[in-house]
């Protein structure tokens, strides 16, 4: 028979499990618990058994115990509300509810966790190919660069283009700037090829302040120029201030 015992205790944790399993299976109310049916089918349960392990079984006889003290508190007469008999006016069926609480709390998280590691215990990874980061892709930059890349830029546009007058400059570095803020605020992404800034220029004068302009934009944090990489596109960015009037 004591066989018999452990099979069935297999199905419960402990007093609490079965204690929840009764209240589920009868659909009781766990703030407003019949104590007297609970305590019954409790003890109907119990009974079943006639011959277990003492050390398992111990804390089921325990739970009986307090139901049974619980039963017998309800059907004690009401006092009369005093400071001293609060305590003794409060539902005895109190700290029961909440440890039947806590314990269905502990008992859901715990089956998510084991719904969770064994759907990570299907789950493998593979082990990345890319060869390690040796440094990080720059970000603003040097001003030696941003000089050299215009140098490039003077190059290959006034290869290009054949100036036939000279003329007086009717522009300066604040036309510029308004101009290199209107080409970013065309743009959707809010941002240029550092080329596109000089394409539309036509003298290595105008190339200069157009230059100058960038510059000045950077000084006062109105836009930013990135690289993802050495030697790879520069990009001009409006910055989120880019609102401000100059």
């Amino acid at each position: 028979m004591s066989q018999e015992y452990k099979v069935h205790l297999k199905t419960f944790e402990g007093p609490l499990d079965l204690l929840l399993h009764l209240i589920e299976k009868n659909k009781i109310n766990i703030y407003d618990i019949p104590i007297a049916i609970l305590t019954e089918q409790y003890l109907t349960y119990l009974k079943q058994f006639r011959s277990f392990n003492i050390e398992i079984a111990s804390e089921f006889l325990i739970m009986a115990a307090t139901l049974l003290q619980i039963k017998s508190r309800i059907l004690l007469p009401e006092k009369s509300n005093t400071v001293e008999n609060d305590e003794l006016n409060e539902d005895p069926r109190q700290e029961l509810v909440e440890r039947l609480l806590e314990y269905r709390q502990f008992k859901e998280i715990s089956s998510v966790l084991d719904e969770m590691a064994t759907t990570q215990g299907h789950i493998f990874y593979r082990a990345s190919i890319l060869p390690p980061i040796q440094h990080l892709p720059p970000q603003e930059l040097d001003i030696q660069l941003l000089w050299t890349a215009f140098q490039n830029v003077l190059e290959g546009q006034l290869s290009q283009k054949t100036i036939q007058k000279v003329s007086r400059d009717k522009f300066s570095v604040q036309d510029k700037m308004l101009f290199i803020l209107s080409l970013l605020q065309k743009k959707i992404s809010k941002s240029i090829l550092f080329t596109d800034a000089f394409t539309q220029l036509d003298s290595k004068s105008e190339m200069v302040t157009a230059f100058l302009a960038l510059l000045e934009l950077i000084k006062l944090k109105r836009i930013t120029i990135k690289q993802n990489y050495s030697f790879s596109p520069i990009y001009i960015f409006l910055r989120n201030d880019e609102e401000n009037v100059l």
